[in-house]
Order: C-alpha cells, then structure tokens, then sequence
C-alpha cells in the first residue's frame, strides 16, 4: 500500500482503559498488523483510574481528529470507575465506528443494510472463513451459539441477510445438543471452554470457533493452554470445516479490521479506484492464510 498511496497512511487509533493483559495482546496483534500494511495505528491508554467523562471526553476529540480514519474502543473497559459500555462505543463516529459496535451501525446491520454499515469484525472474519469453504449459506440451517452485541447478535444478523435459516442459542436454551445437531453452519461464541463436543455435530458441519479460553495444563511453561469452546479433537471428527484455536478466527479479525481501515479512509478521505482496494484486501488475506496456513481445516477421509 506504501507505494500505492506514496506519502498517506490511514489513521487508525485503540483507545484503551486500564491494562488489561489480554487486551494488550489483542490490541498488539491490530499494531503490528497495521504497521505491515502501511496503516498509522496508535494507541492510547488511559489510565484504570480514568472517569467515564474523560473517557467520553477522549472518544470525543478523537472523534474531531482528521487523521484518525478508524477508532476502536478496546472492551472491556478496565476501570475502577462505574463505566458503561454501551454509551461509550455509542459516542464513537458512525463514519470512524470500524468495531461496528454504535448503536446507529448495529441498528443499519439488523435491518440488512450491509452496504451502508460497518460490520463487527469478528462476526465479518467468520463470514469471510465461511466463504473460503466454497459451503453457499442460502438455504442451510445455521445455528449461533452466544447472543453477545460483538459476536453472537451480529453474526446472526449476517447469516440472515445471507439467506441463511437462523438459530440462536444461548444460556437459556435447554436442548442446545439437538440444536447443535441441526446445524449445517455453527458459529460458537459462548466463552465456556470445548462446551460444544463432537458427537453433537451434524455430519459435515461448517464450524467456526470464536471461543478464547485458557484452561490449566502443567507441559505448558505458563501452565495453561487456549482452547476454545469447540472440543477440536472430537468436533474434527465430524466436522467438514472447521477452525482451530488459536489461530483460526483471531487472524481473520485483525484482517477484516485492516480492510474496514483502509474502505472507511477511501470511502471518506480519498477518490481512488476499486483495485486498489482489493489488492490491499487480497493482501492482507493472503498475509493472513500464510501465518496461520490451518485457520480453516478440511476434513477429508484418508486427507
């Protein structure tokens, strides 16, 4: 992209409260990511003692800054201060909001109108994975398992426009294995560690595993693993495609962020032509198919 657009870089920009160490890790995966392309990518942290005025207060002049072309309120929020969310990511641009997490964005996706929105990126990257499989989604009975605004609502929405015949399922849904059992795409974002066991599947399913959790393990030197809520021995099994963990959906979501970084800076800071947009998006995928060459899994018999 440097030598496409000699001289300007995209702005992007994590603000972050507190110091969280799993935040740190993801918001330095979206660093160097963007560093590769050639995307001015910044953070700002703000200290754990930070009000929620100040917060607001930084979103704000953020907001009202011409080089930042995409802002990302890193969550959770690690504050010791009573903090919401939700009028947090709501006080974000529409135009900068490349999380997708503003009300007016998340309100756009619901109604289908995908063209005028930006998309949360991990429920973007799961679409993009299930595109890799050549598996159309018209028709197909798909299930979500978590109803979260930045993973489980959202990917609901993107398989319903997608045509696709929607369960979601959550804490409360009391036959979740037969659910699970109907699904010819399953996408899991439940937080609970290898919840969703093979034998459950439908006989080559399309998984896409979202889940993030470490659980204990003394071979390792940090004496823990990360899973995720797939139980991968068993689910690939079964399985058709299916995504690993760690390496797997996490990639794919630093990718479409990247993507969705450079679209919002042409969209309104550049007039330029369609193919430089999809040399950088070809790019940036094929970057992230090389570091993480299993991130989708073809299970074939004798393969």
């Amino acid at each position: 992209m440097r030598r496409v657009l000699s001289g300007f870089r995209p702005g992007l920009l994590v603000l972050q409260v507190g110091d969280r160490a799993d935040s740190n890790l993801y918001i330095s995966a979206k660093l160097r990511a963007a560093a590769q392309i050639g995307i001015d990518a910044k953070h700002l942290r703000l200290p754990s003692s930070a009000t929620q005025d100040q917060v607001l207060q930084s979103v704000l002049t953020i907001n009202a800054d011409p080089a930042v072309h995409g802002l990302i309120v890193q969550l959770p929020l690690d504050s010791v201060n009573p903090m919401d969310p939700e009028r947090i990511t709501n006080a974000v641009s529409p135009e900068k909001d490349v999380d997708g997490l503003s009300c007016i964005n998340a309100g756009k996706l619901s109604r289908g109108d995908l063209k005028d929105c930006f998309i949360p990126c991990t429920p973007n990257g799961c679409m993009e994975l299930i595109r890799q499989t050549g598996v159309s989604v018209a028709g197909k009975q798909a299930v979500v398992i978590g109803r979260s605004k930045i993973v489980g609502a959202p990917m609901h929405d993107l398989l319903l426009w997608s045509n696709a015949t929607v369960t979601t399922c959550h804490s409360k849904t009391p036959d979740l294995p037969e659910q699970v059992g109907r699904a010819d795409i399953l996408v899991v974002g439940a937080g609970r560690a290898e919840m969703v066991r093979g034998e459950w599947l439908k006989e080559g399913a399309v998984v896409i595993d979202c889940g993030i959790n470490h659980i204990p393990d003394e071979r390792k030197l940090s004496g823990h693993r990360v899973v995720g809520d797939v139980h991968f021995a068993s689910a690939s099994q079964r399985a058709g495609f299916i995504t690993p963990v760690p390496g797997g959906v996490g990639p794919m979501t630093v990718a479409m962020l990247m993507e969705v970084t450079f679209t919002v800076t042409l969209t309104f800071t550049l007039t330029f032509t369609l193919p430089c947009r999809g040399n950088l998006y070809l790019f940036v995928l094929q970057n992230t198919v090389q570091s993480a060459h299993r991130f989708l899994l073809k299970i074939q018999a004798g393969g």
